[in-house]
């Protein structure tokens, strides 16, 4: 997402949760969400609207200030807007046509590559002069593999789970009893539960996809699928669809439920961390009175490194060392060694022991944890703990009393461990505080962070660009990086 320019060091972006109150006005993708730059020394800017899913203006352009007020003309033509970039068809249309196609002859049966859609023989001539090609009944039960994935690192990047990581979650899940999963952003998954419903050699599962992509509802019934924006928790054809969520979540007798959410790795936490509660909320009123207080059991698909962030949202859940690699990614792939592993891991709120990780790819049993973890991430009796974040072997700072990456070297200066060649001087935490200033706490446990403060050099511009320079006399500065491309910098330099 574009925020206004500012020097990095000065200001960073908080996510403001809907509370109930006000209602966030919509772009194609839902409610937007509302943001505020909070600036170091106590002020706040000003409070603005902007899409959810996409974190770059390029892919949505919507942006609204808090306070403005937008005119009836304005809020009419954002809502013809938002109706022209729905999908051309309903569900329900597009599962009727896949009923038809599914009728047809095999040499009738066809896919155009180009507008990634079913067609019914009376639109081949219409299509002609694209790249059609015919389709087979175990194609269509594989629509991950016959779409093309959607590589927007800002906005809705598709990355596929391996058959090894997808049989492994569904094997883990089989064994601890769960035969319904809730696959929000994991299409993979619910194919290999269709194709294990349909060999008849396991136990029947059920299966419900929550994806923001359209094109998977064209091979699926409205049981199977709902078209679902995961960052603002909206159904995008309304109450019909969380009517099938709401059925779905209600366990009848002997059903067990589990939640599998594999989310774009460039996502807020906050925001996803906030969904999944809502979804546990929804699981949790529609329980029996004995699982009234009990969260929703879901697993988080996430790099290791959100690990603080996702505990913070969620303190329930716990981070598992398996390895997660992925089909269409040039990196997390399996079998790498050192720096090269996959970061993804997953994170639950199942009992870590219950989830017995694979002997044959490196995983022991560490009695003293209480869990599977790599065979590298040795058990340090000084941390009571087994500290590896990243399949690699740490190390104990005695001077730090932590375990430490091994390519880290403890600086007597910074006093802290740290690359070797880190600029020395910087001591960790030395930034303190982004309200107060004070080097004794962070922003989230300061005790002014929620007074009112006033912004002397508020912009008085009131248009809809992110751009707005707060000093007009001044030369324009170079454009901000975007927060993914400081998390890949910042992850690089961390891994050495």
């Amino acid at each position: 997402m574009d925020v206004p320019d500012a020097n990095d060091d000065s200001f960073g972006i908080e996510v403001i949760l809907p509370d109930g109150g006000k209602t966030a006005p919509c772009c194609p993708h839902g409610p937007t969400l509302l943001f505020e730059k909070v600036s170091k020394g106590g002020e706040k800017g000003r409070k603005f609207y902007a899409c959810s899913a996409c974190r770059d203006r390029k892919d949505c352009h919507f942006f609204q200030w808090e306070d403005d007020k937008v005119s009836e003309a304005r809020l009419l033509a954002r809502e013809a807007e938002n109706q022209s970039k729905r999908p051309p068809l309903t569900q329900q249309e597009r599962v009727k046509r896949f009923k038809r196609l599914g009728s047809l002859r095999l040499d009738e049966k066809k896919f155009c590559q180009d507008c990634q859609m079913l067609l019914l023989p009376a639109e081949h001539e219409a299509h002609s002069s694209h790249r059609s090609v015919g389709v087979s009944s175990a194609q269509l039960r594989r629509p991950s593999v016959l779409l093309r994935p959607l590589l927007n690192k800002k906005s809705n990047a598709q990355y596929l789970f391996t058959d090894r990581s997808a049989h492994f979650l569904l094997d883990s899940l089989a064994a601890l009893g769960y035969n319904k999963v809730l696959c929000v952003g994991t299409p993979r998954l619910q194919e290999l539960i269709t194709l294990r419903n349909l060999e008849g050699k396991h136990e029947p599962m059920k299966s419900l996809l929550l994806d923001i992509d359209f094109r998977y509802a064209q091979f699926y019934s409205q049981d199977e699928f709902c078209h679902y924006n995961m960052f603002n928790h909206h159904f995008f054809d309304g109450k019909a669809s969380s009517a099938v969520l709401q059925a779905f979540l209600t366990e009848s007798e002997g059903g067990k439920l589990v939640m599998v959410a594999d989310p774009p790795f460039g996502g807020l936490v906050k925001p996803l961390a906030n969904t999944f509660s809502l979804l546990s909320q929804t699981w949790r009123k529609l329980q029996s009175s004995d699982a009234s207080g009990a969260d929703m059991p879901m697993m988080w698909i996430f790099p290791y490194f959100f690990e603080p962030r996702i505990l913070e949202c969620l303190p329930s859940l716990t981070m598992l060392d398996y390895q997660v690699d992925y089909d269409n990614h040039p990196l997390y792939k399996h079998g790498k060694t050192g720096r090269k592993q996959s970061p993804v891991r997953i994170f639950t709120n199942i009992s870590p022991k219950d989830i017995v990780l694979p002997k044959d790819e490196g995983y022991r049993f560490c009695s003293v944890c209480q869990r599977f973890v790599l065979s590298l991430n040795k058990h340090c009796a000084k941390c009571n703990v087994c500290p590896s974040k990243d399949g690699r072997e740490w190390k104990h700072c005695s001077t730090c009393e932590k375990c430490v990456k091994p390519s880290w070297r403890h600086c007597a200066p910074c006093g802290r461990c740290a690359l070797p060649d880190h600029p020395c001087g910087l001591s960790e935490g030395t930034e303190g505080c982004f309200n107060c200033g004070s080097l004794k706490h962070k922003r989230k446990a300061c005790s002014v962070q929620d007074s009112q403060r006033t912004r002397s050099n508020r912009p008085n511009a009131k248009s809809g660009s992110k751009n707005v320079s707060h000093c007009p006399n001044q030369k324009p500065k170079a454009k901000r990086k975007s927060g993914a491309a400081r998390r890949a910098k910042k992850l690089a330099a961390q891994s050495e």
